[in-house]
């Protein structure tokens, strides 16, 4: 017979729930993941790597277009879309892979099926092939992800309207494409499609896209997107879709009531996500939600002993690092390791992998001012670096927040190329404390784009050194 005891069960093989059981097996614990698909849960399989690859694809596409920029000529090139699409689904299975692999060196039991709480905790069932078992366990982590948003008359088909999925692995490549939405996701989807040529509208309900981001830093994005052709339509909706036979029409509203109806080969939905809450017997078993969203502390704990959230099933910011972070948090504080720090959610980056590429961390300046704290803000464009020259890449800017009586880093934003790579310096500063006149004195090396870090530090005095 199947071992159905264990010291800890995670439902869900997503980023958070596998790092969490990694952690858990390395403090000692006997551990089992529950997936119903496969391993890597939506960042590995339909989110953040495949993306990824797709981009990469859409980039080189972007140079070979520039190639006399650098001293080469070539003619008649052309893309696969087929191929395109093939590489990405290979780099995500061998990532799935690689977590199965992980799996058995840390002696994990995987169970595939659906998993569902019995009761009060302590208990759970997992349903798979119409077989369903039940499992005990002292710890239960509950990291079952989420999934696309959808909304009344805006509903996904998978063929004329896609969802993330749809859109991974189209089967043709569409001329002209609506993107409902202009967060990381929608942004990074239009980028992709529009780099290889397809006639891309933004459609975002509120003033501007990328809305989560520093305004200023959305400003220069939003210029730099409509330079390449991409048409956004800020403070406007979508309120309704009507489908052809191989295209929709769209019927868009702007706040003052103008409409307007548009016709595309393909939609993409992208207007956020929403938990999956339903079916893990959370109400039989007193666990709160809100907004599709279980109600977690700053450990993960749910309010019913033994059990434990983490990931986007808890709510924002829905990233896979922050959820990978939030699962270490839990293994170690079920292993009973001392010091264990609560998520800091102003310490967690955001990346977004368009081009030109956004990241940033901590507070928006308007956010900063709102503290009522006295800031000093340093700026740096990419223009006054030697490395951005070189690589022809000189469109872009740093930015810095700093407390302007402390020295206290609030907040860091950048656009630009390589900056989800740069982010991670002021992560660590952030993390670590470190005040703007550490910052200054630290060296940088020559010639890199990290210089441009180094110079938005010292614009906050004053002092930028290459501008």
């Amino acid at each position: 017979m199947a071992d159905t005891a264990f010291d800890v069960i995670v439902v869900g093989g997503g980023p958070g729930g596998y790092v969490c059981a990694i952690r858990c097996a390395q403090l000692g614990l006997k551990t089992a993941v529950v997936e119903r698909d496969r391993l890597g849960g939506i960042c590995l399989n339909w989110g953040c790597i495949p993306t990824k690859a797709l981009l990469r694809s859409s980039e080189i596409w972007h140079l070979m277009h520039r190639l006399g920029e650098f001293g080469f000529s070539a003619d008649n090139f052309k893309f696969d879309i087929a191929k395109i699409v093939a590489r990405s689904r290979a780099v995500s299975q061998q990532l799935s892979n690689g977590v199965g692999f992980l799996m058995k060196k840390h002696k994990i039991t995987v169970i595939p099926g659906s998993a569902k709480l019995v009761g009060k905790g302590g208990k759970l069932t997992v349903t798979d092939d119409g077989k369903t078992t039940e499992y005990i366990s002292k710890n239960i982590v509950l990291a079952t992800g989420a999934r696309a948003r959808t909304l009344p008359g805006l509903e996904p088909d998978g063929l004329l309207i896609w969802t993330y999925r749809e859109a991974m692995v189209p089967p043709s490549f569409p001329k002209s494409l609506l993107v409902v939405g202009s967060g990381a996701i929608g942004i990074e989807f239009a980028s992709f499609y529009r780099t290889l040529g397809a006639d891309v509208t933004v459609v975002e309900v509120l003033d501007r896209v990328l809305p989560v981001e520093d305004e200023e830093i959305s400003a220069f994005a939003a210029k730099a997107f409509t330079k390449q052709g991409m048409k956004l339509k800020v403070g406007t909706t979508v309120t309704a879709l009507k489908k052809g036979a191989d295209n929709v029409t769209a019927t868009l509203k702007t706040k003052d009531g103008k409409t307007e109806d548009i016709t595309v080969d393909r939609v993409i939905l992208a207007m956020g996500i929403v938990g999956n809450v339903e079916n893990i017997g959370l109400e039989e078993a007193g666990i709160k939600v809100d907004r599709t969203h279980v109600v977690a502390g700053k450990y993960g704990e749910t309010g019913v002993p033994g059990v434990w959230a983490i990931g986007d099933l808890v709510g924002a910011p829905w990233l896979a690092h922050k959820a990978m972070h939030e699962g270490v948090i839990v293994a170690e504080k079920i292993a009973g390791v001392k010091g264990v720090h609560p998520l800091e959610t102003s310490n967690v980056p955001g990346c977004t992998y368009c081009w030109p590429q956004v990241a940033s961390v901590g507070l928006t300046e308007a956010k900063a001012k709102e503290t009522g704290k006295k800031i000093k803000v340093g700026r740096f464009p990419f223009i006054g670096n030697g490395k951005a020259i070189a690589l022809g890449e000189a469109d872009g800017m740093v930015k810095t927040v700093f407390d302007a009586e402390t020295g206290e880093l609030l907040g860091a934003h950048m656009v630009g190329a390589e900056v989800t790579e740069l982010i991670q310096g002021y992560v660590i500063a952030k993390a670590g404390e470190l005040t703007d006149q550490e910052l200054a004195h630290t060296i940088f090396p020559h010639p890199t784009l990290s210089e441009m870090m180094h110079e938005a530090v010292l614009a906050a005095d004053g002092i930028a050194l290459h501008i």
